[in-house]
Order: structure tokens, then C-alpha cells, then sequence
């Protein structure tokens, strides 16, 4: 694990200084805009100086819930994190160090073996041990819980409890990405009793959730706020928090949300909304960036009608004027994608060789004429694509009429379908939601410094492949990579995957913009990249005086 932590800092590095660089002044993107977008990639802000009694945060939607087996958005994450514990733990600087496993072990390809923490308490006082990490990782293989991380278990034969405290899981075959990926949502370990004990209403606002984090649920409010409590006997004694409630307020409206910065009314919040940058950046607060390691894109949700035609997606992804949404969306924050994920995605081998690779990539082009001849060789003049928009952020309302221009621009019938911020969330978890709708924009992202787990998620009948794609050689191609030990051959085999992907479009990439944070002027102390999705990043937040 030393080596992945050293690859994945340097990484870091290197990305703060490029996107810092590729980012500041000059170009196009600032005469159109007017703004100003220099920043610079930090992994920490400013240490919290003492604690709080009591702090307010915003999420752009409420939760659907806090059942980790859906946890698959942002808010829910952006919560959970704070209140559950995994197996393992993603820190701040994107390694990967022990959680409730205290050690684990890898003595054969298809065995991994778990020695579990001891003394560790769940919310309600009862002691953790063996038969809650089987019962919480077994849910995610019930096909009656429908886990949002299934395909993360598809290659585990048996997950057994060998001794009180010790857990093994015995494998198929080789599977380099399952150990990462317990230090994220797929590994939260919840009682087994109190899953046994709320049944079907786990996670929700009768049900809640007793698990090991530094805070506990106090109070759900459906509608209006989720209220999280300190938790004093918090077995990690570095991570005590600082604040003794956390109060997560749904803010929908974009401009409203900005508003409750400036005025105070809310402390801070991930994901601020773009337009608001200039402005919050001269508040009384402070507006963070942090890294990142996915890319937006337009997910391609329906092969069966015009877009099942690879010549077709060709033809809407080089329409795109992929400058003019990072000039008008983001205010120039940004840089046009080249692939699904950025170089930041790619921590496993070292920064330069990350970067050349993404350098290399075609950029994608706009060429608009050789848009409609594609669209004309297709037979698909006047035939209809429908594009999910939403006011969850005003870049998603941007880029989809961006969509939606390109496409009649080039011959096709493009239907804007305005879905609400809450539902917009269940796009992503519930395939019902999704019908009729042939594009979804969205935020991928890893939650493991490797970019294997981004493309894996592509394979022939994975729950994030929401169009349904299937490639035989691409399958083989991630099956091998699933295989392999070495980063360095298991990175050239997922940029084989990555042509695949680039050669027959599932989704069209976009952009690339940096993780934002905003923290009024009395709060101080989380980490502004994506990490706060797993990391307990609340339990460090405090006061900046």
C-alpha cells in the first residue's frame, strides 16, 4: 500500500500545479465570460482552531436515503461519510489506510482476510465485531436488495465469519479492485442487528441507521434538514470531531443556496453552484477547489433509438462546442474533456506518465459539417433524442442546451425533459427512471485511485452502464485488467479499454472542472476534493478563530 499513497501524492501534486495553470486567465473562455478563473488545487483548507457548538451545511437535494447499498450520489455520500465507517479508509491525500479492519491480508489471489479493530462501539452502544461486517457486506450480493454496488462483489465466491474478529472473503477469481473499494461506500459496515431490526424501513427517515462513525443520526426531517450528532466515544481519537451538531440543509435552487453563504445563514456546502463563484469569492467566506477524479459527461441511457447508432453519438459529441459551456456555465473553471475520466484518474502509475497518456488523446473537436454527414449516412435526420435536464446546478441547464442546439443544429429533434434536484438523484440508481430518456448528464467519479473501477463500470450488464452497451472485446480487455497485480501493465490494459470506449461513444464526454467547496468566515478545517464521499471530513471541521 506505500507505493499506491506515495503514486497517488505526487499525482496530486501534479494536478494542482497543471489544473492551477491549464485554468488561470488568457483565452477565449475569460473574453466570453468576464470572469477572472484563477484558482489553485489544495487537499486541506486551513486547520480548525478550536470547536463549534453547532454548524450548518447544504446539500442540493435531500437524500433519497441513508441506506449504504444506494448510497451511489453525492448527498447521501456527503452525509453517510460522517456517520458510517468502512472496512478501510480513503484519507484526504487519496491513500488508502486501515478502518475497521485493522489489517488485512492477501495471502493468495482469490483470499483476502480481514483482522477487525477491537473495542470499536456502534451509535447505540453495542460492541462491533465479525457477524456485522459479513451481514453488512452480504447485502450488497442479495438480489432482493437490488445494492447499487452489486457488480463491486460480482467475483466474491463467500464472505465468512473466521473468528470473532476476523472476516474472509474468498474470490472466484483475481479481483485487484475489491480491497480498494472497501474503503468507500461498498464497505460500510452497519449492526447486524438493528438491519435485522428495521427491516424495510433501514436507512429511511423511521428506520435510520446505527453504524461507527464520528457522528451519529439525531433527526431527520423529510423535506427540510438532517441533523447529525457528535459522537464523544469515537473509537478513531484523531478524529474526535469538533462540532457538536451538524445540521445538512436541502437547498434546490441554486441561487438560493448561494445567497445562504453570503448571508450566513449556512456554513458551507460542496458543489457550489458556478455561476456564484465570482461573487462568493469576494464574501466573507472562502471558495476552495479541490481535485477530482471523473469528468462530465452525457451518458447515452437509450440504444434503441437513434443514438443505438455509433454514427449518431459521433455525430452529437463532435456538435458539442464544448468551450463555449466551460466559458458559459462554469465561468472558464474548467478545461473540454478528452475521455471519461481526467489524468487525476489515473494515480496508480506515476503523475508524468498520467499526463502525457491524457495529453496524447484527440481532442474533441467541434465539426459541426462532419456532424450532419454522419447524421445523413445514418438515416437519422428528424428523428428524436430526449436529454434530462435539470436546476440541480446551472451547468447541467447549460450544457443540455448545448445538447439540445447541437443536435438540431445538425439535423436531429432534441426534447429538453426538466427533471426536479431530488429526482434528478434516482436517474442514477433506478433504471425506471430513465425511460424514455435517451441522454443524462452526469459526474463520474472513482473512488479508488485506480482508473480500472471507472471503466469496469462499463462492462456488459453493470449497473452504471445506464444505456446498456456491451462490447465483447472491451469485456475481455477489463476482465484481464481485473486480473492483474501490476499497476503499471493493469493501467495500459484500461487504456486499451479507454480507446474502446472513446471509438464507440456510451457517453460524451464534456468537461473537466475541479471539486468546489465554500466555507463562511467562521468555520474552517474539511478537505475540498472528492474524497469527502468516504473520508469523515466533518469530523475535522471547527472554528477558523
Amino acid at each position: 500500500m506505500g507505493l499506491l499513497r506515495l503514486l497517488r501524492t505526487s499525482a496530486l501534486a501534479a494536478v494542482a500545479a497543471l489544473t492551477a495553470a491549464g485554468c488561470t486567465g488568457g483565452g477565449g473562455n475569460d473574453d466570453r465570460s468576464g470572469a477572472d478563473p484563477s484558482y489553485e488545487i489544495v487537499v486541506n483548507t486551513p486547520a480548525a482552531k478550536g470547536p463549534i457548538d453547532k454548524a450548518k451545511w447544504s446539500l442540493y437535494a435531500e437524500p433519497q436515503t441513508l441506506d449504504y447499498a444506494y448510497a451511489f450520489d453525492f448527498p447521501v455520500n456527503t452525509v453517510l461519510a460522517n456517520v458510517c465507517d468502512s472496512l478501510l479508509r480513503e484519507n484526504p491525500d487519496f491513500s488508502i489506510t486501515p478502518g475497521l479492519a485493522s489489517k488485512y491480508a492477501n495471502p493468495d489471489p482469490l483470499t483476502w482476510v480481514y483482522t477487525l479493530r477491537e473495542g470499536v462501539k456502534f451509535h447505540d452502544g453495542t460492541a462491533f465485531s465479525a457477524k456485522d461486517v459479513v451481514a453488512s457486506l452480504k447485502r450488497h450480493q442479495d438480489p432482493a436488495i437490488g445494492s447499487s454496488y452489486a457488480t463491486v462483489f460480482k467475483d466474491v465466491e463467500s464472505i465468512t465469519e473466521t473468528g470473532p474478529l476476523e472476516v474472509t472473503i474468498k474470490l472466484t477469481r483475481p479481483n485487484v479492485l475489491l480491497n480498494e473499494q472497501l474503503a468507500a461506500a461498498p464497505g460500510t459496515i452497519e449492526s447486524a442487528d438493528f438491519l435485522a431490526k428495521a427491516g424495510k424501513d433501514y436507512g429511511n427517515p423511521q428506520g435510520g441507521v446505527n453504524c461507527t462513525g464520528p457522528f451519529s443520526l439525531k433527526e431527520w426531517k423529510p423535506g427540510t434538514a438532517i441533523t447529525l450528532k457528535k459522537n464523544d466515544a469515537y473509537w478513531d481519537s484523531t478524529l474526535i470531531p469538533k462540532t457538536g451538531e451538524l445540521e445538512f440543509v436541502f437547498i434546490q435552487d441554486a441561487a438560493a443556496r448561494a445567497n445562504a453563504f453570503i448571508t450566513g445563514e449556512i456554513d458551507g456546502g460542496y458543489l457550489i453552484p458556478t455561476n456564484s463563484y465570482d461573487k462568493l469569492k469576494t464574501s466573507k467566506g472562502k471558495l476552495y477547489f479541490g481535485a477530482i477524479t471523473g469528468s462530465y459527461s452525457a451518458a447515452v441511457t437509450n440504444l434503441k433509438g437513434p443514438l443505438g447508432d455509433v454514427r449518431v453519438r459521433k455525430a452529437m459529441s463532435i456538435a458539442i462546442d464544448r468551450e463555449g459551456i466551460v466559458a458559459a456555465a462554469l465561468s472558464g473553471y474548467g478545461t473540454p474533456a478528452k475521455a471519461g475520466i481526467p489524468a487525476a484518474g489515473w494515480a496508480t502509475i506515476p503523475a508524468d506518465r498520467a499526463k502525457a497518456q491524457y495529453d496524447a488523446l484527440p481532442d474533441l473537436a467541434q465539426d459541426v459539417a462532419a456532424a450532419k454527414k454522419l447524421v445523413e449516412e445514418a438515416g437519422a435526420g428528424g428523428k428524436k433524442i430526449v436529454v434530462a435536464t435539470s436546476p440541480v446546478a446551472p451547468e447541467i441547464t447549460v450544457a443540455a442546451n448545448e445538447l439540445q442546439r447541437a443536435g438540431e443544429e445538425i439535423g436531429l429533434e432534441v426534447e429538453l425533459r426538466t427533471i426536479a434536484p431530488d429526482a434528478y438523484t434516482a436517474l442514477f440508481t433506478d433504471p425506471t427512471t430513465r425511460e424514455g430518456i435517451d441522454l443524462l448528464i452526469t459526474s463520474g467519479y472513482d473512488m479508488t485511485p485506480d482508473p480500472l473501477e471507472f471503466y469496469q463500470a462499463l462492462q456488459t450488464g453493470e449497473f452504471a452502464n445506464y444505456g446498456s452497451w456491451s462490447n465483447p472485446e472491451y469485456d475481455a480487455i477489463i476482465k484481464q485488467a481485473l486480473g492483474t497485480a501490476d499497476p503499471g501493465a493493469r493501467a495500459t490494459l484500461t487504456a486499451k479499454a479507454q480507446d474502446i470506449v472513446l471509438r464507440e461513444v456510451p457517453g460524451i464526454p464534456l468537461w473537466d472542472s475541479p471539486m468546489s467547496l465554500y466555507l463562511g468566515e467562521r468555520v474552517t478545517g474539511v478537505t475540498p476534493n472528492i474524497t469527502h464521499l468516504s473520508y469523515p471530513w466533518a469530523a475535522t471541521l471547527g472554528s477558523a478563530t
